[in-house]
């Protein structure tokens, strides 16, 4: 009896331990997409620590000031702690700031103070980042607020403990008060798409005085003077330490003035201590997280799960602050002048109007309705809406892809936002390309409006060969476009212009080729681009080729089957691009850019889910009858291409876009077409899992018999009720209830007739 006494207290003892269960936000994995490089992105990413949408993000430093790729998980050496704002490497970054600790000689430049770490030393989560400095022995931690930090350093005993500020080139000033033990100034560097005013100011608060104080200019040297301006200077202040005293500084700023930097400051850190701050963003992260409750035995699966869902929730950033009589105020990227309102920024919606701002309409439309008022804004001070901000006006990537997260809003039900300015804003791009905003060096920004769209609005299409590169994609794109536009004005009451842009949406059957079977670029004699190969990235596409770009008629798959020769023979050429090897022509770039490389090695053929014209073509089965090939491929995609881990990304995340695709794929379900509030039927991933949706209800999906062999749908029951639709609408997943799929190893017939497909413009009215 005493043994068995004993064994009992024993099992009690372990018994909480083992039951205990890991946090979502936990799971969730930053340096998931750290693994990559300028050649091959596994992600493109960086550990952001942040909270949700945040004005600053805090990221340690592995890279060289002014290199995109800040921090890659392959690099030995870390030179400090970053405040940044980089949405992807190839945006680069801007109102950057680094702190670094050290002991001994005072080391100025990144590449001399830059110590060795190890990833076994380092603790990455989104709400904290900490790492042990081994040259120094010192241990290095950050935790943020909105648009504040919490820095922490553990040092040695030493006589010259030290933290550096390193303020960055492009324009620095740095002013040291050993009396009130701070160091306050401001940063300009940036990569574009800011006025000629444009600051971040900061303010950094330390929790003990300075033995010594010194700045250093532009020329890199060390003065003993408490202040610095330039092209590039920077600050230090020494300690004398003992072993484990720890050095707290808080910090803050802002693109308005210095005063509101401050505060911020008092607002969102206050009196707090670090590890305060760091409940409250971990507090933050999990308010969110539990919108999105997964119940699954599959532990690796809810890792990448949580670690997508971090990524999808860092972008857009708020521009915005809350000034002094709490109201939102914001510095404007497009006319340099202090507005009221709200202003998101640092998204590219080629890529997130897929899935990102779907899933924000879903399950967050106050959000949404925020980021759609400061669209609004965007366009009042700056005459366009933004495609690509970063933080103002960028010049990159095609398309009129702001009238679909637009349409997608409002037709969703998001409210709270001025939508007849933002119509006539997507009016304005869709008839002139004239009075488009200018770069600093005076170029027109061709990103913003639609290039070519007076062409386009003659011929039907944008012609090829009269210096309008990737002309065929942007046909493809102006057309879904003017799809949104047609259900936005529809929605609106503007009938005769919701007739004139649903004609216009199907202009995508201007570059349909019957002989070749694929979309192909047209001259504007109406002859075709000669000579065509269907496997050539670029040119008349846009980071893809003819078997990429061919499927982007997402207002109308019905239009396109027909075009095919039927469902069978739709199905057929969406099974060869899985068939046909994953051969290239890449003369258009003069090299193997990285997304080609990323098609070429993963074993799928030509289908290249690193990049976003493809991720939507899995779920076109749905719409041929052959729902259990979404089913098979939507498996296999999440199966083989995503994991919680440095190479976890199949390509380029994105601001959260190839996360988006993870994230709704693994609910089972995907935003194919916008401004129609429905969603392509997959392949549920989990056993179950509960979201909250935003009328307070609750959505339960259930996956009875899932399995990683099991990822066929044999049937669907919507509370009870048969569900024989490869479709779901916005308003059921709203009104909450239970989804109920039935799993099994082989495929079946449910949802394949005509009538279950989802919508179509070529479809009969339902």
């Amino acid at each position: 009896m005493a043994v068995k006494r004993i064994l009992a207290s024993l099992l009690a003892l372990a018994a909480p331990a083992a039951a205990q269960e890991i946090s979502s936000v936990d799971l969730a994995n930053p340096l998931m997409g750290t693994d990559s490089s300028y050649e091959l992105s596994y992600g493109n990413t960086y550990p952001a620590v942040a909270v949700p949408f945040g004005m600053n993000f805090y990221t340690p430093v592995t890279g060289k000031m002014g290199n995109g790729w800040g921090y890659t998980y392959d690099a030995t050496k870390i030179s400090g702690i970053k405040q940044t704002h980089q949405a992807s490497p190839w945006m680069n970054d801007y109102a950057a700031f680094e702190l670094m600790a050290m002991t001994g000689p005072v080391r100025l430049k990144q590449q001399e103070r830059a110590s060795w770490f190890s990833h076994k030393a380092e603790v990455a989560r989104p709400y904290s980042y900490k790492v042990y400095l081994a040259d120094y022995d010192v241990t290095a931690e950050v935790t943020p607020t909105e648009r504040a930090a919490q820095f922490r350093f553990t040092f040695p005993e030493s006589d010259d403990a030290h933290i550096l500020l390193d303020a960055y080139d492009e324009g620095s000033m740095v002013a040291v008060d050993p009396a009130r033990r701070r160091i306050t100034g401001y940063v300009r560097n940036n990569s574009g798409g800011v006025p000629g005013n444009f600051r971040s100011w900061f303010v950094l608060e330390f929790d003990r005085p300075f033995t010594v104080t010194r700045t250093w200019d532009e020329n890199g040297q060390l003065r003993d003077r408490r202040t610095a301006e330039g092209g590039h200077v920077g600050a230090v202040v020494s300690f004398r330490t003992k072993k484990g005293d720890q050095v707290v500084v808080k910090a803050a700023s802002s693109f308005i003035s210095l005063e509101q930097a401050e505060l911020n400051l008092r607002r969102e850190v206050g009196g707090d201590s670090f590890d305060a701050t760091r409940t409250k963003a971990k507090a933050a992260w999990e308010r969110r997280f539990a919108r999105v409750e997964v119940d699954d035995p599959d532990l690796d699966a809810r890792r990448t799960f949580y670690s997508a869902l971090y990524r999808m929730l860092l972008f857009p950033r708020m521009f915005h602050e809350i000034d002094g009589r709490g109201r939102q105020v914001h510095y404007s990227p497009y006319d340099g002048k202090v507005h009221d309102g709200p202003l998101f920024t640092d998204n590219g919606f080629w890529d997130t109007w897929r899935a990102v701002f779907p899933f924000f309409a879903l399950t967050d439309p106050a959000r949404d309705g925020e980021i759609m008022q400061g669209l609004a804004n965007t366009y009042r001070e700056g005459g366009w809406l933004p495609e690509w901000a970063s933080p103002g006006y960028r010049d990159v990537m095609i398309g009129s892809n702001s009238a679909n997260i637009i349409a997608d809003a409002y037709v969703n039900g998001v409210r709270g936002f001025d939508v007849e300015t933002l119509y006539e804003a997507m009016v304005k791009n869709a008839t002139t390309s004239e009075g488009r905003p200018r770069d600093a060096k005076g170029k027109t920004i061709a990103a913003v409006g639609r290039e070519g769209v007076e062409l386009y609005n003659r011929l039907g299409y944008v012609p090829y060969g009269v210096g309008i590169d990737e002309s065929a994609a942007r046909t493809l794109e102006y057309a879904t476009a003017d799809f949104s536009l047609s259900r936005l004005a529809a929605a609106l009451g503007k009938t005769q212009d919701a007739a004139k842009y649903a004609a216009q949406a199907q202009n995508y059957r201007k570059l349909y080729d019957a002989q070749t079977g694929w979309m192909r670029g047209r001259n504007a004699d109406g002859s075709w681009q000669t000579p065509f190969n269907p496997l050539k990235w670029g040119d008349a596409f846009t980071e893809g080729n003819a078997l990429h770009y061919s499927w982007s008629v997402m207002q109308d798959v019905q239009g396109l089957i027909d075009l095919m020769g039927g469902r069978d023979a739709f199905v057929r050429r969406l099974d060869a691009i899985f068939t046909t090897p994953p051969l290239f022509d890449d003369s258009y770039y003069g090299q193997t850019i990285h997304e080609i490389r990323e098609m070429q090695i993963v074993d799928m053929g030509q289908y290249a889910h690193g990049n976003q014209p493809i991720q939507h073509m899995i779920y076109l089965y749905d719409w041929a009858g052959a729902p259990w090939k979404t089913q098979f491929h939507v498996r296999d995609v999440m199966r083989r291409l995503y994991s919680a881990a440095p190479d976890g990304y199949p390509g380029d995340e994105d601001n959260g876009q190839t996360s988006a695709w993870y994230v709704f794929s693994a609910l089972g379900f995907y935003p194919v077409t916008p401004a129609t509030g429905e969603y392509a039927i997959g392949s549920p991933l989990f056993r179950r899992v509960r979201m909250a949706m935003p009328n307070g209800r609750t959505l339960t999906i259930e996956a009875e018999n899932n399995a990683p062999g099991n990822v066929y749908v044999q049937s669907v029951t919507l509370d009870g009720r048969a569900h024989d639709k490869a479709y779901l609408t916005r308003e059921a997943l709203q009104r909450g209830g239970t989804l109920r799929f039935v799993m099994g190893p082989k495929p079946s017939r449910w949802a394949s007739a005509p009538e279950a497909a989802p919508f179509s413009m070529s479809a009969p009215a339902r």
